[in-house]
């Protein structure tokens, strides 16, 4: 007698940032979400209409074609709701969107997506009524994602797992204009971490961040599951560690040196456009020799710097990309940069460097991510030494040149694939379910 299938189980995945949305902030979910169902796992997602944002990327939502996922959406909620009519919106200035970013904080605790709570609780709890599912999954920022998971352990019963992509009361970058406004965000904090079942976080340092400021938790309540990249993004000859792009004769093709990502708060282009600018002052034989390629959001203010600093020629400006296009980019350049200021973000692009085996250049404080590029083999800078930029990147060339730049080995590479990652999400999620 044949042995009855075993249905899969129903994960609710609550995130408001879901492709087709551009950036970096969709990825992590995504990818848990593409590769669930070949553990088993049958997830819901609860997201928004994604127009009125910065950037949209249909080639992302494409992934999940053909795989048992199902994605609900609401109407936005936040600043989104006034450009509903419009796909995609600028990025302010810098200056600008500062400020925005600050009076949002004054006004909405815990974020502006407040008002998406109401909504999207009622159709989670109407999708549960249809089927009901076996637990509760949600992501943030914006943290209002948590808030709506307390809100359905409360209703539902269900086991609940939060995933901190980034700190809440810590986040280098939340303005508190009052000691009440940082007290008001501790304390939904608190009460949503005591509803949780389970915790996951990208790096140990926001874990301990989370243990020193609610006690009630211990070691084994959370778990870190880094941010990763997905193999089947990458060329066949990258995931077989051939990817690298060779040189011609000496002098013959430039150093490409790639950042992807968009610049905000104190992740600037300006350092390394210095530095660049004090390498060729030094030696003016290098200029020519090496080009400085940008993916993704590009500013008005960046480009008068690089005119300033005289780098037209230099300088290369590809705007935002398709993740395919963008992933072909990486793979043809020979340094790949990054920069932060903070030991408390993880940001994606850094994984995927890593899955394209190239050497990183990254512009880090002291930190768990200054490990993680030293283990893969790359070169770590503080963010504003200008000389000490400007002397990788003299190093770097040297190697090119000579053919021996290297990235990082398949030991390091294999760590943060993105399948295994959700199979190690999947494995929290079953235990969850042991007596």
């Amino acid at each position: 007698m044949p042995t009855p299938s075993i249905p899969p189980r129903r994960v609710l995945v609550i995130a408001y940032y879901f492709p087709p949305m551009g950036l970096s902030g969709v990825q992590r979910t995504l990818k848990f979400v593409k590769y669930l169902s070949e553990f088993g796992w049958h997830p819901t997602v609860l997201t928004v209409d994604p127009r009125g944002y910065f950037a949209k990327d249909d080639t992302l939502l494409a992934e999940l074609e053909g795989r048992n996922v199902t994605v609900v959406r609401t109407a936005a909620s936040g600043p989104a709701r006034f450009f509903k009519k419009k796909d995609v919106i600028e990025i302010p200035v810098e200056w600008k969107r500062k400020l925005l970013s600050r009076l949002s904080d004054t006004i909405f605790i815990p974020d502006n997506k407040i008002g998406w709570r109401r909504k999207a609780v009622a159709r989670a709890l109407a999708l549960h009524k249809e089927t009901p599912f076996d637990m509760v999954f949600a992501t943030a920022p914006p943290f209002t994602s948590f808030l709506i998971g307390r809100k359905l352990k409360l209703k539902i019963n269900r086991p609940l797992v939060f995933d901190y992509r980034d700190p809440w009361v810590d986040y280098p970058f939340k303005f508190y204009p009052t000691p009440l406004h940082k007290l008001a965000n501790i304390l939904l904090e608190r009460k949503a971490l005591r509803a949780s079942s389970h915790i996951i976080t990208t790096n140990r340092r926001v874990k301990e961040q989370i243990l020193r400021r609610h006690r009630f938790l211990t070691y084994h309540d959370i778990d870190i599951i880094s941010q990763g990249f997905d193999p089947a993004d990458f060329p066949p000859s990258v995931r077989a560690g051939r990817g690298k792009v060779e040189p011609g004769p000496q002098g013959e093709r430039r150093m490409r040196v790639t950042y992807a990502g968009v610049f905000w708060e104190d992740r600037i282009p300006d350092y390394f456009l210095r530095a660049l600018h004090d390498l060729f002052a030094e030696k003016p034989r290098l200029r020519g020799r090496i080009e400085a390629v940008f993916v993704g959001k590009f500013r008005e203010e960046n480009m008068k710097l690089v005119a300033r600093l005289g780098l037209q020629d230099t300088v290369r400006v590809l705007g935002y990309l398709p993740h395919p296009d963008c992933v072909r980019e990486l793979c043809a350049s020979d340094v790949l940069w990054m920069t932060v200021g903070d030991d408390v973000g993880s940001p994606g692009k850094v994984y995927e460097y890593i899955g394209a085996r190239k050497p990183i250049l990254a512009l880090v404080p002291d930190g768990y991510l200054k490990t993680t590029i030293l283990e893969a083999g790359g070169k770590t800078v503080a963010p504003g030494d200008v000389a000490g930029i400007s002397n990788a990147l003299g190093e770097f060339l040297a190697l090119h040149e000579k053919r021996q730049l290297k990235g990082p080995g398949p030991e390091v590479v294999e760590k943060y694939d993105r399948r295994t990652l959700t199979g190690a999400l999947v494995k929290l999620f079953e235990s969850l379910f042991e007596p």
